[in-house]
């Protein structure tokens, strides 16, 4: 798909009613790859990269900020023309739904955060270190680069991180292309993009179900209480032994939770599969 100039790379599998994954930063959709495997026995999965990230264009003029996100996947929802799909959010990919759903006028039929960037403050002390910096760090040699992104990266797991899956995570960043925007994206991030939605978060009445590693270092448990506090209806799962990179940590829990949880919406809406909207024109 195209979309004010950049390119959005997307993949759909499975069948039955629509479920989408949201990323966050520094991963793409490969991060949700094997759960999305999982849950497309009961729901067509609908996978895809912010650009910015993974398979979509990095181009250095473009934004890549929360506002562009979320506007982008408000027009990405009619281009696949769903009306009220589940979500799963992980990261900023929380903060993408929660201000499409706010701002923009997109409607889910469930809503699962999780370890989710929603509530300030935000960003681990290497985010804000790189955000003030930015102009330096994009001038590091490759090798250092790498190693300051693997760093970075390892900080996420709570369990440590296997070689292949650390490759996956990292490689992206590695190239000039990739070295570029994994900067730019953290320059560009912002506080006031969440801080604008927060006080709305009492007026989603759809199913929001809370997720959260109990050892998440980057974005503290604690916010998981503060978020169902702030959505008085939300449910509140915390997995033990998962930190930040819960999919890697735990794996085997996060998706027994997450289908759990998708079964539950299934069960109920016995209609199963929610009307789909007629695809639309997108919105500039």
């Amino acid at each position: 798909m195209t979309w004010n100039g950049r390119t959005v790379a997307w993949d759909r599998l499975g069948d039955g009613p629509p479920l989408v994954l949201l990323h966050g930063t520094p991963w793409s959709s490969a991060l949700w790859r094997p759960i999305a495997d999982a849950l497309a026995s009961r729901f067509t999965v609908y996978l895809w990269d912010m650009p910015g990230y993974g398979a979509s264009s990095k181009q250095p003029d473009h934004d890549v900020d929360l506002g562009t996100q979320s506007l982008l996947f408000a027009n990405l929802l009619e281009h696949w023309g769903l009306e009220r799909p589940h979500v799963i959010a992980h990261d900023f990919g929380g903060a993408v739904a929660l201000r499409a759903r706010l701002l923009h006028g997109a409607r889910y039929r469930s809503l699962c955060l999780v370890d989710v960037v929603a509530l300030a403050p935000w960003g681990s002390p290497f985010f804000t270190l790189v955000k003030q910096h930015a102009d330096v760090f994009a001038q590091l040699p490759a090798a250092v680069h790498r190693g300051a992104v693997e760093a970075y990266v390892r900080g996420a797991s709570h369990r440590g991180l296997r070689d292949d899956d650390l490759d996956m995570l990292v490689r992206p960043w590695t190239s000039d292309e990739g070295r570029a925007a994994f900067y730019r994206q953290i320059a560009q991030a912002d506080e006031r993009f969440t801080s604008e939605v927060e006080p709305d978060y009492g007026r989603i009445d759809e199913p929001v179900h809370i997720v959260w590693g109990a050892d998440d270092t980057w974005i503290p448990v604690d916010r998981a209480h503060r978020l169902q506090a702030a959505i008085p209806h939300a449910s509140l799962a915390v997995i033990e032994g998962a930190g930040h990179l819960i999919q890697l940590d735990a794996p085997a829990a996060l998706a027994a939770e997450l289908t759990r949880w998708a079964e539950g919406m299934l069960r109920a809406t016995p209609a199963g599969r929610p009307a789909h909207a007629r695809p639309a024109d997108l919105r500039p």
